[in-house]
């Protein structure tokens, strides 16, 4: 499913292509999080038009709680139930169940956990994980994993590990063992774990890719560690990941973050900072972090950027999202979302046309100082 076209000469930067049943991805690329089958304030054709989103992610913890998965399989799978036709990965719940340390129990058998919702008791195990994202037909799944904390003891952490590794021998057998429901191809992708500790990251990323996977992620990383040792880690853990397949750093981040750690060889990202951000009014530009919370846009009438391709900055001024920001109005959200999605997107192409250039090196340095400005 995965094809590098190019490596970096001067740093670990790949231009890649994967190729699924609803369509090809390019890589480095970033997945806006559409949790529970919605990427929040933002409708499917902005997705498609103005982001530019080549893929999009689900949360099957989440999908399995609400609508779950008898109504999911009703509507002929996410795809058809969210009107979107185009590539969508699926998470296994595992950092979920990890925030809900309060609500759950982990066995060998699996993680049982309590409903945030209404604190109704579940389990989610290796094989019925897989069958739930059969359910939701994800062109990408991911396996069930323990997500350790940060700080945590060594041998916590390789205990948690280990467990890991059982769970994932188990998943891989369930989805060979088992077909898509809808007629199009699944992928499976491992995920590494081993915390801050490079010789139990060393020994994962072996482990995981032993299994067989169609791609491996870097999981446990920016849950609470400094981005120093989140860097480290991920630039060290790179180095032990097969270059023939995908590697997805989960759940970060900034555009800073996303840029130096495709200059460690990763190759796909998500995370829900440009929309959670953007609804309490937090915009990223190309010269960097803009509140338009504070006072000083008040009487700003002037677009933000006259020069960028989204809706928030060729057609209103800073003083109208200002206000609309400060009022908590819904429009105000959804001209951010949209925004920061856009940038997200529009930062990755570049990326991508650097590394095809050979240029990378010589340019991500000067974007990433830029992009952590506060204007």
């Amino acid at each position: 499913m995965f094809e590098l076209l190019k490596t970096s000469t001067s740093t670990k930067a790949r231009l890649g292509k994967l190729t699924t049943d609803h369509g090809e991805i390019e890589t480095p690329i970033f997945m806006p999080v559409g949790t529970l089958g919605t990427v929040k304030a933002v409708n499917q054709d902005d997705l498609i038009d103005k982001v530019k989103a080549q893929i999009i992610l689900g949360n099957t913890y989440h999908l399995y709680l609400r609508p779950g998965n008898d109504i999911i399989s009703e509507a002929g799978g996410l795809h058809k139930f969210m009107n979107w036709n185009g590539p969508v990965l699926t998470d296994s719940g595992g950092y979920q169940i990890f925030s809900l340390s309060e609500n759950r129990k982990l066995t060998e058998r699996g993680a049982t956990f309590q409903s945030h919702i209404d604190g109704s008791k579940h389990l989610f195990t290796p094989e019925n994980v897989v069958e739930t994202q059969r359910v939701l037909g994800s062109d990408i799944m991911m396996i069930l994993d323990e997500c350790p904390p940060y700080p945590a003891e060594y041998e916590y952490v390789e205990k948690s590990m280990h467990l890991t590794h059982r769970w994932a021998k188990r998943g891989r057998k369930a989805f060979e063992e088992s077909e898509p429901h809808y007629g199009h191809r699944q992928y499976q992708f491992g995920i590494v774990q081993g915390g801050t500790y490079k010789v139990l990251r060393k020994q994962s990323s072996e482990q995981m890719a032993s299994i067989g996977f169609d791609g491996l992620a870097i999981g446990g990383l920016s849950v609470g560690e400094p981005t120093e040792i989140m860097y480290e880690i991920c630039d060290f853990n790179t180095d032990y990941l097969p270059a023939d397949k995908p590697r997805y750093l989960m759940g970060v981040g900034t555009p800073a973050n996303l840029i130096q750690n495709v200059a460690f060889g990763v190759d796909m990202f998500d995370c829900v900072m440009p929309t959670r951000n953007a609804r309490n009014g937090m915009v990223f530009t190309r010269f960097g972090k803009v509140n338009l919370r504070n006072a000083k846009w008040k009487h700003h009438h002037k677009p933000l950027d006259e020069n960028f391709p989204s809706d928030l900055c060729q057609t209103y001024t800073m003083s109208y999202l200002h206000h609309l920001i400060r009022n908590n109005e819904i429009l105000g959200m959804q001209l951010t979302s949209l925004h920061n999605l856009t940038f997200y997107l529009w930062l990755m192409e570049k990326i991508r046309e650097y590394i095809k250039n050979d240029t990378f090196h010589e340019w991500y340095p000067n974007i990433m100082e830029q992009v952590e400005r506060r204007i």
